[in-house]
């Protein structure tokens, strides 16, 4: 019998970010880097900051934006979590013009899932290197919103 994955809430993460830089490419595709400022980290099974080490990298094709972040968490032990964030945003045309516009936006309107690969020497934190783990996540302004999961 096939297994049915499962989700664990772990954290959440709240990271801050600046202005994206435009890198550009060609017509069918928009490369760009946003750079992470900060933001804090709150759950059940980590807590700590977000440290200003880091940027996304995003480039959108069409309707759908590819996401490749890399940035390095603090928990609160003092233990220095590396932190590889990989995913996929699409939305409706309306919903983008009311982000654009500064208007929130909610995870069961658009596609915004990223999937993680964590990497740190503390023991304490070795669960974070032996699993898989997938955010649900939302815009809002100035930040990103990730609800993170581990996959049993």
């Amino acid at each position: 019998m096939p297994v049915r994955p499962s989700l664990e809430h772990v954290f959440d993460l709240r990271v801050d970010v600046g202005e994206p830089v435009r890198v550009g490419r060609s017509a069918s595709e928009d490369l760009n880097v946003t750079p992470i400022l900060g933001g804090t980290v709150v759950g059940p099974r980590l807590r700590g900051t977000v440290l200003p080490i880091g940027a996304d990298w995003w480039v959108t094709r069409g309707a759908t934006t590819q996401l490749d972040a890399r940035y390095v968490l603090r928990a609160d032990d003092g233990a220095a979590i590396d932190v590889v964030n990989r995913g996929y945003w699409h939305a409706d045309a309306d919903l983008e013009r009311r982000l654009r516009a500064g208007e929130p936006g909610a995870e069961d309107e658009l596609y915004y899932r990223t999937a993680f690969v964590f990497q740190t020497g503390a023991e304490a934190h070795r669960w974070l290197t032996e699993a898989q783990f997938v955010g649900y996540a939302r815009p809002e302004p100035c930040r990103v919103v990730i609800a993170v999961h581990r996959v049993a």
